[in-house]
């Protein structure tokens, strides 16, 4: 019997935030929605989801972007997590991350929470830190710009050159990931290109 996955993507609700770096975890759901020609609808649980398939036959696959900001999508995550009911393990946290370059994927599961106020959030409300993580990096800001800044400010027009290719990609390794596992996504996307 096909199971069901949780796909979130973090970042902060409305037109202000939708092209910050701090939102590049909706982008990538977003690219997951549009490859299925799904749209969102709202739901109860505080997000806006789409309930979908990897393939005709193949495991639910549930994505969905907080309506909250960053710093508790805890509580939307666990209400759907919930719903749906999906283990720890299979939620998958899509999320920037500042200490990986730009346009480069990272995937792991588990561990800390690296200063991002998003997965902390998440890690407490399922009361586990123990889910997948697709990690996209946005990279350090230059100089001595501060994080919280860098995060919340659009990207580059030399990255918005490369961003939807890498949109793409985080999205192949979301599906990657639930297809074939960790370990088979991590050798493909963390392998220098």
């Amino acid at each position: 019997m096909a199971s069901t996955w949780l796909v979130i993507g973090l970042g902060n609700p409305g037109p202000r935030y939708e092209a910050t770096r701090h939102n590049i975890g909706q982008m990538v759901v977003d690219e997951l929605a549009s490859r299925r020609g799904e749209r969102f609808r709202e739901h109860k649980g505080g997000a806006r989801v789409v309930e979908t398939w990897l393939r005709p036959g193949g495991d639910k696959v549930v994505l969905a972007k907080p309506n909250t900001f960053m710093n508790v999508s805890g509580t939307p995550a666990a209400a759907l997590a919930r719903f749906y009911s999906v283990d720890p393990e299979r939620v998958i946290v899509v999320h920037d991350e500042l200490d990986i370059p730009f346009d480069t994927i990272r995937l792991k599961v588990g561990g800390g929470h690296g200063g991002h106020n998003g997965v902390r959030d998440v890690a407490r409300a399922l009361t586990t830190a123990e889910f997948p993580r697709v990690r996209a990096g946005i990279g350090r800001p230059p100089g001595r710009q501060d994080p919280a800044d860098w995060v919340l400010s659009p990207f580059s027009s030399a990255e918005r050159e490369t961003l939807p290719i890498f949109v793409s990609d985080a999205a192949d390794a979301v599906e990657q990931l639930i297809d074939e596992g960790l370990l088979p996504a991590q050798q493909k996307h963390h392998a220098p290109r």
